[in-house]
């Protein structure tokens, strides 16, 4: 990537993490920057030659709600649903004084309510309601904002996350559109997930719409209707998904979890 072939700009930025998931957030309320191009969100997203990130995300202000949600993928690409994303705008938000403790705002799925702890670290993220899971042999293939592939492994630890979720993310199926690839052991009291993910073509510390995949694979495969609230471990921490299942629709569901400031800075481009 050469930093020349981009034309210069001062952005102003935060980073934020949210389970080891991390964002750029940019405060794009004055619309400095909505002509960000998908070589300069690349750049941005770059480990190496800009702040590194699995993702960019514009806040932009909306008639009918507290802010609109605008993501992309660290390929440069406007992306579906980020769950993870979605908490670390919230902390930002309440963060630059847009929220207190409760919002409503738009994403690219529409619209979502969430809250936030007091201290701003802590986020519920309300999800879109699931009905939709379908089968891919072994696999559970479902939408959460994202779509996802779930598949139930031994020694997750050991496994090859990077290469075993290229090859189905790439495969005859899938290679298309793309799909997020979740492999999870179920540990008894808590899942453990490991996450191929789209747009960033890499393993990711942790996937919202991920872990919130697993836990309706889960609850659909052992045939359990009620309300329930599933812990989760993914490489950068520990993770909620609350949700209310009828056997047919899984509603008031909840995507819980950190989501902490990084550092602040600006960076030209």
């Amino acid at each position: 990537m050469l930093k020349e072939n981009i034309p210069m700009s001062n952005i102003p930025f935060f980073k934020y993490q949210g389970a080891g998931n991390d964002f750029i957030l940019i405060d794009n309320r004055g619309l400095e920057y909505s002509n960000l191009t998908e070589k300069q969100v690349n750049f941005l997203c770059n480990r190496r030659f800009g702040v590194g990130a699995d993702g960019l995300m514009l806040l932009q202000n909306h008639t009918a709600y507290d802010f609109e949600m605008h993501y992309y993928n660290a390929d440069g690409r406007l992306g579906s649903m980020c769950g993870n994303g979605g908490r670390c705008i919230v902390a930002f938000a309440k963060a630059i004084g847009i929220i207190n403790r409760e919002t409503n705002f738009l994403a690219v799925d529409g619209a979502h309510y969430a809250k936030i702890s007091e201290a701003g670290n802590w986020v519920d993220l309300q999800m879109i309601d699931v009905q939709d899971i379908q089968q891919d042999e072994e696999a559970f293939v479902l939408n959460t904002g994202s779509p996802h592939y779930v598949l139930e492994v031994s020694n997750l630890e050991a496994l090859d996350v990077f290469a075993e979720g290229k090859r189905i993310r790439n495969n005859n199926t899938y290679k298309e559109k793309g799909i997020n690839v979740n492999f999870i052991e179920d540990k008894g009291d808590h899942f453990f997930i490991r996450t191929f993910e789209r747009g960033v073509e890499d393993e990711t510390y942790a996937c919202g719409t991920g872990v919130t995949a697993v836990a309706l694979a889960k609850a659909k495969q052992a045939k359990t209707t009620g309300h329930f609230s599933k812990a989760i471990k993914v490489l950068g921490g520990d993770m909620r998904v609350e949700y209310n299942y009828d056997g047919q629709t899984f509603t008031e569901i909840f995507l819980c979890g950190p989501a902490e400031l990084v550092f602040s800075g600006s960076i030209e481009i």
